[in-house]
């Protein structure tokens, strides 16, 4: 029994896979009679008081504000890393999937607001098609095993870290709250001070963590969404060390990874995907806001990454991933439609569960999207992975 764990966990897919499960979990549970306790769950009150400093939440908002900080963390890890040393530290190797990775958050965006043009309340979710999920997508692709070259799973991986990257510029330009100007400078003082501390030589991991935990606390109270501080924090730690030392970014990027990927992030889907399906009809699918990002997501994202790929390759700005064929990169444009993890976040912060009628609808909308692109997309790249590949 532990072997068959070990080699699960070892699975390439295998975080995918318990997000999958996570979320049926939650459907099941919130469409059962034991739907009052999962709702009871996330209503929970927690609260953390030190002194006249206090912060009371949910136990959902304690998971999006909290935990998913913890991922943000890692996912600024990965990206200075590959800027630094990794695939986006060479401009020829980041031209192709930036240039996807901007199509496939632009038109998502338009074929949302195209359908909810008429209705301002609805537009303020523009940006929940625009998202991938890394791990999703990542763990479709790598079923298909030996099949898929690896040069499109660095494509994909690459397009999805910028495709995050520009969802934390979203997050903070057009879904931060009122600001603290107090809170702000308290959280400037905290940066300063991780930047100077990276530039003094600093590879201890400890003062990092602490003075990042104050900047998340500073961040949260401020106004701006509190998972940009993992952001910020990742960006002051340092890759490289003067001496022989290990690399604190890689050794906190190792730590955390397993953590995000098999306990983060199912539990954030568990706490996110529970839609209730009391009362639906095939009119509430066809509703704009859900329609618009399942639209978005299955159509606009295959449009947007497979149409300005086409169009970077042949003006010649770029090459077809080696070994890759057309076909399979159609099939990889449409996994780029499992927006999931990050569509339901963006989306908790588009339409506030409790305060806005559509804290429901977008979920339904990601949950079919991300769905149907997720088995499209596998079934495309599988049929295109068995055919001749022609270039």
């Amino acid at each position: 029994m532990r072997s068959l764990f070990t080699r699960f966990f070892q699975l390439e897919a295998a975080s995918g896979l318990l997000l999958i499960a996570a979320a049926i979990l939650a459907l099941v549970i919130n469409n059962s009679p034991l739907s009052y306790l999962y709702n009871g769950l996330l209503d929970v009150p927690v609260a953390v008081k030190v002194g006249a400093l206090e912060i009371a939440k949910p136990l959902l908002l304690w998971i999006n504000d909290g935990l998913m900080a913890l991922f943000f963390l890692l996912i600024g890890l990965e990206v200075k890393r590959e800027v630094v040393d990794g695939q986006l530290s060479k401009p020829s190797q980041v031209i192709l999937p930036a240039t996807a990775a901007v199509g496939g958050m632009v038109v998502p965006a338009l074929v949302y607001w195209f359908i909810n043009r008429d209705n301002p309340a609805a537009v303020a979710g523009w940006a929940i098609p625009t998202a991938t999920d890394i791990a999703f997508a990542l763990g479709v692709l790598a079923l298909l095993g030996k099949r898929v070259p690896a040069s499109l799973k660095l494509f994909l991986m690459t397009l999805a870290i910028i495709d995050d990257l520009g969802a934390i510029i979203v997050i903070a330009l057009f879904y931060s709250g009122t600001l603290s100007s107090v809170s702000l400078m308290l959280a400037a003082a905290c940066l300063v001070a991780l930047i100077a501390m990276n530039r003094l030589g600093v590879v201890k991991l400890g003062p990092y963590l602490i003075i990042g935990l104050v900047l998340w606390v500073c961040v949260l109270k401020s106004g701006v969404h509190a998972t940009l501080a993992g952001v910020a924090l990742a960006l002051c730690i340092p890759l490289r060390t003067r001496n022989a030392e290990s690399s604190p970014l890689l050794s906190l990027e190792h730590a955390l990874h397993p953590w995000v990927a098999y306990a983060i992030l199912p539990l954030f889907a568990f706490a996110n995907a529970g839609v209730s399906l009391a009362g639906m009809t095939l009119e509430s699918f066809t509703h704009p806001v859900p329609l618009g990002i399942a639209v978005g997501l299955l159509a606009g994202k295959t449009v947007g990454v497979f149409g300005l790929t086409w169009l970077a390759i042949k003006l010649r700005l770029a090459a077809l991933p080696t070994g890759a064929s057309w076909g399979q990169l159609l099939g990889v444009a449409i996994l780029c439609g499992i927006g999931f993890t990050m569509s339901l976040f963006v989306g908790s912060l588009a339409f506030v569960p409790g305060s806005s009628d559509y804290a429901g609808m977008d979920r339904m909308g990601i949950l079919t999207g991300s769905f149907i692109a997720a088995v499209v997309g596998y079934a495309v790249t599988a049929m295109a992975s068995r055919a001749p590949r022609t270039h």
